[in-house]
């Protein structure tokens, strides 16, 4: 089974598939809606592609084709992974995560943005606070405000 492991790829692909296309087919629709293409188009659309590679791609693997071996171009595979990173990482995304309702996504998003560029290396501590700040406030100014898509503000939603 080891030739073939591949496969693994494609049961996530055909569950994947499938579960679009169920969530996309069992969707309500308003009655009213008129046209051709629906809020079901696209789902349908991607569940189907999601089949059809599945499909393509466990033939492919049964006939003998292999996926070429990762060489990575600044990557030394011997090396074992940096799992501090990763926790890190994975730790202030969490915490973001759960701070964005009480405190907005200005406060955590920078707060998740400076996390970020120290758990990735980053030492300055002079730049890396306001270049956090100042993207996280661009970031909720472009979704709330231009975009339309509404972001907690947090203690800051009066001020901006």
């Amino acid at each position: 089974m080891r030739e073939h492991s591949e496969l693994g790829v494609c049961v996530l692909l055909l569950v994947l598939g499938v579960l679009v296309l169920t969530d996309a087919l069992t969707m309500d629709v308003d009655i009213t809606q008129r046209g051709p293409v629906g809020p079901k188009t696209v789902p349908v659309v991607v569940g189907i592609g999601l089949l059809v590679v599945a499909a393509l791609l466990a033939m492919d693997v049964l006939r003998g084709g292999r996926g070429e071996a990762e060489g990575g171009e600044d990557v030394d595979l011997s090396e074992p992974a940096d799992w501090r990173t990763v926790l890190l990482l994975s730790g202030i995304f969490l915490g973001a995560a759960v701070l964005i309702e009480p405190a907005g996504f200005p406060v955590a998003g920078a707060l998740l943005f400076w996390g970020a560029a120290f758990a990735l290396g980053s030492r300055r501590v002079d730049r890396d606070p306001l270049i956090a700040a100042v993207l996280s406030l661009f970031t909720y100014v472009l979704f709330d405000k231009l975009l339309g898509v509404p972001l907690p503000g947090g203690p800051l939603m009066g001020v901006l």
